[in-house]
């Protein structure tokens, strides 16, 4: 509320102070816990230490990274209950609701369910970080007729994702540039899903709760099924030569072209800074630039006609999709990156918590005299 007048959208407004990530919209900066996801990235740092360093305020040891892994480890496998419940839902059913059903039914079977806990969440957090992956990757493998894979011990979070997802261990190659791609997506300061996140645990809901919530909100494609919109529109342009053309065509017709501008940043999204080069290495490696190549395309007509920046969705398309990941598990895999962001966010909330309670402009009217039923 400024001078008696909303903000429509909650655009620029402070809800709440936050320790856990910075972003910088003009210089086009994202900081977590004071360390440049580009420095992260550069240091070769691994998805467990970053979760890590959202939850904790500073980077482990080796041997409290080690003491982590180990328990992310431990946790990977699907409650029996879990299981049975998803191979009782149907094949083709939107794989964001089964997402959504899973983590609410697992936290029904936490043994650490009643305890809300600040001890008890991390906990429980442990748990949802080690456990979406094997959701996400247990959902897919059966909505498309396969065996359902138990996680692998010997790999690591990124690595072990995909081999759950595509029944194989990834090259070195590949796991590092999905770790990469689960380090840029790991927070993002108060995004839509984050925020209903914070809104539950800030009632002292439990921590499965405010993930539900998060889920929820994900599931909008104005917010988690950006990429999959895009890695439609360059399937739909077919092939680099009729990209132009195509681009052409769409920004005189004014149509809505995804992936482009943010709501925080000015200039470049500094995630799709690492994901353009990704997108280029893996479809060199795998012989195949095509979708990389109208990618640049569309990024440099938009930019010229409409002043707009990629954002982190525009070349996540292309490169998950030359990692083999299917179109509609694009915003799960968001879910199994954001839940390190999720759960830190929470487990800040219960510690300094206050009832998030907005209010409303009631532009509705004011007074009226009631009717009978007999006089209307």
């Amino acid at each position: 509320m400024t001078d008696g007048h909303f903000i429509e959208g909650l655009e620029d407004v402070v809800a709440l102070s936050s320790e856990i990530c910075f972003i910088d919209g003009d210089e086009g900066r994202l900081v977590y816990r004071g360390y440049d996801i580009h420095d992260l990235v550069k240091g070769s740092a691994s998805f467990e230490e970053v979760v890590y360093l959202l939850w904790h305020g500073e980077l482990p040891t080796k041997e409290q990274l080690s003491d982590f892994d180990k328990e992310l480890r431990a946790n990977r496998a699907l409650n029996k209950e879990v299981l049975a419940a998803l191979k009782m839902m149907p094949k083709d059913g939107n794989v964001m609701e089964m997402l959504r059903t899973l983590v609410s039914l697992a936290g029904l079977y936490d043994p650490d369910d009643q305890d809300n806990s600040y001890e008890g969440s991390i906990k429980k957090a442990t748990r949802l970080v080690a456990q979406m992956s094997t959701m996400v990757a247990s959902i897919e493998r059966y909505r498309s007729g396969q065996e359902i894979l138990l996680p692998n011990e010997r790999l690591n979070h990124a690595a072990n994702f995909l081999y759950m997802l595509q029944g194989k261990e990834p090259d070195e190659y590949t796991a590092r540039a999905f770790e990469i791609a689960l380090i840029l997506h790991a927070d993002h300061e108060l995004n839509a899903s984050t925020f209903a996140a914070r809104v539950t645990a800030g009632t002292l809901s439990d921590i499965y709760s405010a993930t539900v919530s998060a889920i929820g909100a994900l599931k909008g494609p104005l917010h988690g099924g950006a990429n999959e919109q895009v890695m439609l529109m360059l399937k739909e342009i077919g092939e680099p030569s009729k990209a132009p053309e195509w681009i052409k065509d769409a920004l005189a017709k004014k149509r809505r072209i995804m992936g482009f501008g943010h709501r925080v940043y000015h200039t470049e999204d500094p995630r799709a800074t690492h994901l353009r080069e990704m997108s280029k290495e893996i479809g060199e490696r795998e012989g195949n630039t095509t979708y990389y190549e109208m990618s640049r395309i569309v990024e440099q007509a938009v930019k010229e006609q409409k002043g707009l920046y990629p954002n982190v969705d525009f070349y996540s398309a292309s490169t998950y999709f030359m990692m083999g990941i299917p179109i509609h598990v694009f915003t799960p895999v968001f879910a199994v990156s954001r839940i390190s962001g999720w759960t830190a966010h929470v487990l800040e909330q219960y510690r300094n918590n206050r009832l998030i309670r907005p209010r409303a402009e009631y532009v509705g009217i004011k007074r009226r005299a009631y009717i009978s039923m007999s006089e209307r």
